[in-house]
């Protein structure tokens, strides 16, 4: 029996190659996305760096290219009919959950923006638990979280969970989370209902805590420029190698926040697609949230930028690294040692980051160059007041 898989989320940077990636293994795919996320755009006033057709197009695109069907549902995760009228009408075995809103920055804009992530992430992903729960108790989601829900904490951050002795006791709880901004705030809320539905209600639920991820390109995208995914290179909804590259194309200053000593977990994005097809095929147990920290390899974001700029100088690019006020609150000079085993024990191949892998993305971006917008490089989203001109600091 073909196994069927829901992507919630289909339209976005991650969610349309998965489901590429998933169908062409034989798998009977549907999305789900209200387009959401091109609304933001509009709002925010950027776009992807790659001009992509609307979702209906790509899926056509991806049928008369590769023959194979993907079915489109189109509503929103907050409506909980909707949810269990798809969810009861497509009967998934597994649900790959990217459905969210995305931004850190977006999520701090201001106290609208905020909320609107916290309940549109918290109670879109609480409809889904809830319809797997009355619909579908044996499918197993695979949830994307984010390895910023740890936050930097000055011990080793282990893979979901700790063990902790106390007073001659020992319990396994949750790792402790310490998130950075409102959306990573939201993903520990999901987290957490996630471990409530599977101890509870005995579902199954992987939850994939992803780095950051970069890249340009995956095996299906480059079929056929219909079926590109949408890039961002701008401070909203782009991330920082993917923004560095970009402006080092357009001859801005590659800006790195503070000293640039912020290290965080980095993959490419053909591995996060490897990532969702091991968790697919290795479901968790039933009463199980298990939890993978997603990720290949760690740098600073100063070693980012540096990489970009000399990358960039072996195709004759010019490009200068520069120093900006941080607008983020975070540590800056950290201990970070998170443990990221359990994919690698299910056999993902990392494509590690090489001059060679930055290269190919600088002669892509270059291809697209007259699409950059440079205002929205740097977009001064700040996560705490800035102090009145001569106020002390913390005043």
């Amino acid at each position: 029996m073909t196994e069927r898989i829901l992507v919630l989320g289909g339209d976005g940077y991650l969610g349309w190659p998965t489901a590429m990636h998933l169908s062409a293994r034989g798998a009977r795919v549907g999305v789900v996305d209200n387009m959401s996320k091109r609304a933001w755009e509009r709002e925010m006033g950027v776009q992807p760096l790659i001009a992509i057709p609307s979702l209906a197009k790509r899926i056509a695109a991806w049928q008369e290219v590769c023959g194979r069907s993907i079915e489109l549902f189109e509503g929103d995760l907050t409506d909980t009919d909707f949810v269990h009228a798809t969810l009861g009408s497509f009967r998934p075995d597994t649900i790959v959950h990217y459905g969210e809103q995305p931004s850190a920055p977006y999520s701090m804009i201001d106290v609208h923006h905020a909320a609107f992530t916290q309940s549109n992430n918290v109670v879109g992903t609480l409809n889904v638990l809830f319809a797997m729960r009355d619909l579908l108790p044996d499918s197993h989601l695979v949830k994307l979280g984010t390895m910023g829900e740890y936050g930097t904490p000055d011990i080793d951050i282990e893979e979901g969970y700790l063990t902790v002795d106390h007073n001659g006791r020992r319990h396994t709880f949750l790792y402790p989370k310490t998130p950075g901004s409102m959306y990573h705030l939201s993903k520990v809320h999901d987290s957490h209902n996630m471990h409530f539905a599977t101890r509870v209600w005995g579902l199954r639920a992987t939850d994939l805590n992803q780095g950051v991820v970069y890249g340009i390109e995956t095996e299906h995208t480059a079929l056929d420029p219909r079926l590109a995914t949408s890039f961002h290179y701008d401070e909203v909804f782009g991330t920082a190698l993917n923004r560095f590259c970009v402006q080092a194309v357009a001859g801005e200053p590659i800006t790195v926040y503070g000293r640039g000593g912020q290290t965080r977990g980095y993959l490419n994005i053909r591995d996060t697609l490897a990532c969702v097809a091991l968790a697919v095929d290795n479901p968790a147990e039933r009463g199980e949230m298990r939890v993978f920290n997603q990720f290949t390899e760690t740098f600073t974001v100063r070693e980012l930028a540096e990489r970009v700029r000399d990358a960039a100088a072996q195709l004759g690019i010019e490009a200068t690294v520069v120093h900006a006020e941080n607008p983020r609150f975070e540590a800056e000079e950290h201990y970070y040692n998170p443990r990221h085993s359990g994919l690698l024990e299910l056999g993902l191949q990392p494509h590690l980051l090489s001059q060679e892998l930055i290269d190919t993305m600088l002669q892509r971006i270059v291809q697209h160059r007259d699409r950059i917008r440079r205002e929205a490089l740097v977009m001064n989203v700040r996560w705490t007041p800035k102090p009145a001109a001569g106020a002390p600091v913390g005043s």
